[in-house]
This record gives C-alpha cells, structure tokens and sequence, in this order.
C-alpha cells in the first residue's frame, strides 16, 4: 500500500523504515541548520523528536532558516518546527524544550531514550556539553560546526573532528576534546576559508556572523542524511 515514504522505502527498504519510524532523535539548537535537519528526518518517515532551543523566530531569520516566514516572527521557534513537522506527518512525535542546553541543566533530557543527538547549536560550551554526555551515555552525536560567513555550499564535508581543516570552529573544538580525552566526534563542517562580513555588526553578542540560504541548510541537509544512514546501518548514495 501506498504511503508518504513510500518513494524512500524503495531505497531503503522496509526494515530501515521501521528503524526510523521506531528511532527517537534530539535536535538541539532549530536554527538554520538544526531547522533542516527537522524538515528531513520528519520527511525520512523518524517517528519520535525532541526539539530543544529557547530562541524565537525574528526578522533576520528569514533569509536562511525553514521555519522562518513573515507569520512566525515572534514565535518560539520549537513550536513553529513542531507544528510544521505534525502537518507533514501527523503520526509524528515531538517533545519541545523551550530552554538552551547548557552544561547546567544538561541532566534534565533524557539521553539514556535518544537514539541519536544532533548538535547544531551555537557556542562551544554548549557543543562539548552535549558531546561529553553523549560519550556518557554511549548515544551517537553528530555535530555541526561552522556555516557562517560561508557561501560555497559544495565545500562541506563529513569527517572526524580530528581530521578536519580551515574551520576555526572545529579548531576549538579539537583542541578541547583531546584535553577532555574525547577520541572521535563526527561533524559536518566546510573548507571554505571564512568570509569578512563587508559591514560590521554587532548586537549582544559580539560579532555576528553573515549568512545565506543556501549554506546552513546544505549542512543540515548532509546532518540528516547521515543520521539516516547510521540509524538503518544502510549505505546512502
């Protein structure tokens, strides 16, 4: 019979669909690249998500990130993501947290009932938080790193942390998980050396990053497939 994964379910066949459909996975941080990763699993046929960011959707969202339209500014972004993600598949569960993982509150989710753990958030306290409980509890990360000040969405790639080269984010990162005895993390990140915004500009934080469309959601496009591939163990073309 028919379904709305029918077309998937001839590339990976019924067992895989019914791993996914039976997989729970958390998506920490539904921006640009976390948005996407959401857009693609959901349409994957993942039968159970957590979406964990305290931001809302603003203006400056709009260029780049799929949830982002005139309507939803001023919504929290977990909500618009959960709503999209039941009109796509109304079988579909999703448990929202309206916070900001941090390494203080890192023990309220429930790591031991993911499946996988997607990190697309933004600081790097954030990053090697999630990535130490992970290795904690033996659930499989994959991490973004850098998509700002980008614009060459074919310069991405998928290696371990301590292969990769030009992103200055992943330097960081290397640098703190080999003081921390991490041994492998995977990541998404780009060899694109990064790009000087033309204007500076500043907010809260102190720099803000440029960004496009059709960079973030390369990576969160290339996130979702591996956790794909590594959920049913089959090879993805």
């Amino acid at each position: 019979m028919l379904n709305q994964f029918s077309r998937t379910q001839l590339l990976l066949g019924v067992e895989a669909m019914d791993k996914l459909k039976n997989s729970r996975v958390a998506v920490f941080g539904i921006g640009g690249v976390g948005g996407y990763v959401c857009e693609a699993l959901v349409r994957s046929g993942v039968g159970q998500f957590d979406l964990i960011d305290d931001d809302k959707v603003c203006l400056t969202n709009i260029n780049r990130q799929i949830i982002a339209t005139r309507k939803s500014v001023g919504q929290y972004k977990v909500d618009v993501m959960k709503e999209r993600m039941v009109d796509i598949n109304p079988d579909v569960t999703v448990n929202i947290h309206k916070c900001f993982f941090l390494p203080e509150n890192a023990d309220e989710f429930p790591f031991d009932e993911y499946d996988y753990v997607v990190d697309a958030v933004d600081t790097v306290t954030a990053k090697i938080a999630l990535v130490m409980k992970c290795q904690e509890k033996g659930v499989p990360i994959i991490s973004s790193m850098g998509a700002g000040n980008k614009l060459d969405a074919s310069a991405f790639r998928v290696a371990d942390i301590y292969k990769t080269k030009m992103c200055p984010l992943a330097k960081v990162m290397r640098h703190e998980l080999k003081k921390r005895g991490v041994k492998k993390l995977k990541v998404v990140y780009s060899e694109e050396k990064p790009i000087r915004p033309l204007e500076h500009n500043c907010t809260e934080r102190k720099e803000i990053p440029g960004s496009v469309a059709f960079v973030p959601s390369v990576a969160g496009l290339i996130i979702a497939g591996e956790v794909v591939k590594d959920i049913t163990a089959a090879g993805l073309s």
